[in-house]
């Protein structure tokens, strides 16, 4: 099954240019219903209120990091199914496996381009 190009999608990110690179992107890949939330405490709130479809975090932000809402989400069972993807300029493989332990879906390194966006997308819906 194919991502769904019209599921609301969520970037979590308090770099405003990020935000704006990440959402021109999922436009190229034909998503259109894309929200923003600068930082994990408000994405939590939002997703609280609205069903995404999938989620795309940075996990350096303040005051709650991607990783602290990652975790968040897991524990929460209406929203532990999310889909959700985490975006680092680390690379380091103790953040990957930190990630990978709390049930992120999938996990891209900055600098990134939609072909990349898109395999990684592609990869937990299946494509």
């Amino acid at each position: 099954m194919a991502a769904n190009p019209n599921m609301p999608v969520l970037i979590v990110d308090d770099y405003k240019t990020m935000v704006r690179i990440i959402r021109n992107l999922l436009k190229q890949l034909g998503f259109i219903n894309v929200d923003e939330a600068a930082d994990g405490s408000a994405a939590l709130n939002m997703m609280r209120n609205k069903d995404y479809g999938l989620v795309i975090s940075d996990w350096n932000m303040e005051p709650m990091t991607g990783y602290e809402l990652l975790r968040e989400v897991r524990a929460d069972d209406r929203l532990s199914r999310t889909p959700f993807i985490m975006v680092t300029a680390e690379s380091k493989t103790d953040n990957v496996i930190a990630a990978k332990k709390a049930g992120v879906n999938n996990y891209i390194v900055k600098p990134f381009n939609a072909a990349t966006l898109k395999a990684k997308i592609d990869a937990i819906f299946g494509e």
